[in-house]
């Protein structure tokens, strides 16, 4: 682990970053300092370095964790999926702090960068927060190096991050959902397997090369701020979860079309909002495929209801149906 330069200072910001080649096979530069300036040489004491760190608070410097003046009690319902047309994210869009609902149109899906979207669940300023650090820390990466990092390097990139911040107030919970891209690398192959490898000419003579195709495809992980990583092709985060992951179980498979995975996910919220009291008001729903992600108009989760309610007055129509013919 590398420290800042503000590392003897009280900022809650000194990330522990990854050693090089930890997150991908290509080391990452972060921004904050230079490799000559990360080096065991002691500076100057003419040289100034800009300070990170933050003003000087008690709050902030004291090692005790600080009791908030009231209960935060958070209330959500995000999901998301993979199936054979990509990954999909849903989630409601209802704010609420201690009771109170604060707002009906948060946005609890938010994009990363042009393949990558994540759920939040948690207080909203850290949720924010932290995906602004994020995406500028893959932005960089993908600056320095020409390509995207993968989802898993961003997952374990965001978890070594919030790590630092475990038992302290600080509440995140973000299912990062990717398109990793294709790369393709050829090397000599000195076993001659025609099976694995295909002939090529350069300069008149025959080199044998084979093709090798990584991380390429839909990718999903949960992270939350105590630093757990776990990868899935299901999950389902906040307060509602338990009643939307009923409805997931029973309705979600590879097989779907985009159509029907987004009715299942409609409904899974909408199943949620109905049992639980801090989630409600409208859905937010992202398909992320290998062309980026696209979001889906914001629907009020009503509709969803009189449809549920015409789907049950169809059914009672056709039992009476049924039994006046019997």
């Amino acid at each position: 682990m590398r420290g800042l330069p503000c590392s003897n200072s009280t900022s809650l910001f000194n990330f522990y970053i990854p050693v090089a080649e930890y997150l991908d096979k290509s080391p990452i530069q972060f921004g904050q300092i230079s490799s000559i300036q990360s080096s065991s040489t002691p500076l100057s004491q003419d040289v100034t370095l800009p300070s990170l760190s933050l003003p000087e608070n008690p709050l902030l410097s004291s090692p005790q964790p600080v009791s908030l003046p009231f209960p935060i009690s958070h209330g959500t319902t995000t999901l998301a999926f993979i199936f054979q047309g990509g990954l999909l994210a849903a989630a409601d869009t209802r704010s609420s702090c201690a009771g109170y609902v604060e707002g009906p149109a948060a946005q609890k899906i938010l994009p990363i960068h042009s393949h990558m979207v994540s759920t939040t669940s948690g207080t909203s300023a850290d949720c924010a927060l932290w995906k602004r650090i994020l995406s500028r820390e893959l932005r960089l990466y993908q600056l320095r190096h020409g390509r995207r990092l993968s989802t898993s390097g961003a997952a374990k990139l965001l978890s070594h991050m919030l790590h630092p911040f475990k038992g302290t107030e600080l509440c995140v919970a973000a299912i990062l959902c990717g398109w990793d891209g294709e790369k393709i690398e050829k090397s000599v192959d000195p076993s001659l397997e025609k099976t694995q490898s295909s002939f090529s000419s350069v300069g008149g003579q025959q080199h044998l090369a084979r093709e090798k195709r990584k991380g390429s495809g839909p990718c999903m992980f949960y992270v939350c701020s105590d630093g757990t990583r776990l990868q899935g092709n299901l999950f389902s985060v906040g307060s509602g979860s338990p009643y939307a992951i009923s409805v997931l179980d029973q309705g979600v498979k590879w097989e779907l079309t985009l159509d029907e995975a987004t009715s299942i996910a409609r409904e899974a919220v909408y199943r949620a909002t109905h049992r639980d009291a801090y989630s409600g008001n409208h859905v937010d729903i992202y398909h992320i495929s290998s062309k980026g992600w696209i979001r889906r108009s914001r629907e009020d989760l009503k509709e969803e209801y009189y449809r549920e309610k015409e789907r049950r007055e169809r059914g009672m129509t056709q039992i009476v149906t049924l039994s006046e013919e019997t």
